[in-house]
């Protein structure tokens, strides 16, 4: 699957080469899907019309399609696209306050790396992906194909997103999961900034609806530490309220309320079979999603 260069801003071609060697498995079972094994299924010339592709050598010649050759004088082969083992959707916070950083990389531009990544293993091993944008509600759906031609469509996407407005991380979830009918992988990640109660109903409604649900719960360092070393304004980049504060004063209660509010989101996923991950966004992506698949592959 080869990139051009506007598609890698979010996937690296020596990362990708990294990740080629890893699997996307499922842990439970949904349809069409045996929990701990993954079988990648061929590509088909029946059931649903995808696609046409260029003709390759070695093509059978009763899948040209010889109208377009009567028209363009060029070969060209339909594809069609098989029931897949898998099908996942890729849920991607791009709020406001998904676009800070302390000096590294945005949550916003880390979370989209790992949806690039995470398309493409799942796109090579010929099963569906689709992905979700939202904030306040829900900006842009993907439904999910297996084609090679949707990794780009995918990628274009992260590329002119850019995080706005406020959260209602429960709604959005809810009204994608009034529109997928057919049990699969949820993908969520986001820095989960929103009523914990909303956000784990919600998880909760996919869980109900037999879906596996995976959620990477993204950080900046200083969100977690609070470690700053001046007076600061703080601003709430959804809302414009601010405070101004000496952050060595307050820090030692920020961190105890931060660590009491993930460890409420580690508990409920625990409680639901809801697998959660952590990540600081200093951790580079592909050695947290390297480490995270190694893990899933021995749980599987």
């Amino acid at each position: 699957m080869s990139l051009s260069k506007q598609n890698r801003r979010y996937l690296d071609p020596e990362i990708v080469s990294r990740l080629s060697r890893m699997d996307v498995k499922a842990r439970l079972v949904v349809e069409g899907f045996v929990a701990g094994l993954h079988k990648s299924p061929y590509r088909g010339f029946s059931v649903e019309f995808a696609e046409h592709r260029q003709y390759m050598p070695g093509d059978p010649l009763r899948h040209v399609d010889w109208k377009v050759y009567a028209k363009s004088d060029k070969f060209y082969v339909k594809e069609y696209e098989e029931e897949t083992n898998l099908r996942a959707n890729i849920l991607l916070d791009a709020s406001a306050s998904m676009s800070y950083t302390s000096g590294g990389v945005s949550k916003f531009d880390y979370g989209a790396q790992l949806a690039a990544a995470l398309s493409f293993l799942m796109l090579k091993q010929r099963d569906s992906v689709g992905l979700m944008l939202f904030d306040d509600k829900l900006r842009r759906y993907l439904t999910p194909r297996s084609t090679a031609s949707h990794l780009h469509q995918i990628l274009r996407e992260l590329d002119h997103a850019e995080p706005a407005r406020g959260t209602d991380v429960g709604s959005s979830l809810h009204t994608l999961a009034e529109r997928i009918r057919r049990r699969g992988l949820i993908i969520l990640v986001s820095d989960l900034m929103d009523n914990p109660d909303d956000v784990l109903m919600a998880l909760r409604y996919f869980r109900h609806k037999k879906h596996e649900v995976v959620v990477f719960h993204l950080l900046d360092p200083k969100e977690v530490r609070f470690d700053f070393d001046k007076e600061a304004r703080f601003e709430d980049l959804e809302t414009d309220d601010h405070v101004v504060a000496q952050p060595w004063r307050i820090q030692a209660e920020y961190m105890r309320e931060i660590e009491a509010w993930r460890k409420k989101y580690r508990r409920v996923c625990r409680e639901n079979l809801i697998d959660y991950n952590f990540i600081e966004t200093s951790t580079p992506y592909d050695v947290a999603l390297l480490s995270y698949l190694s893990k899933r592959s021995r749980l599987g």
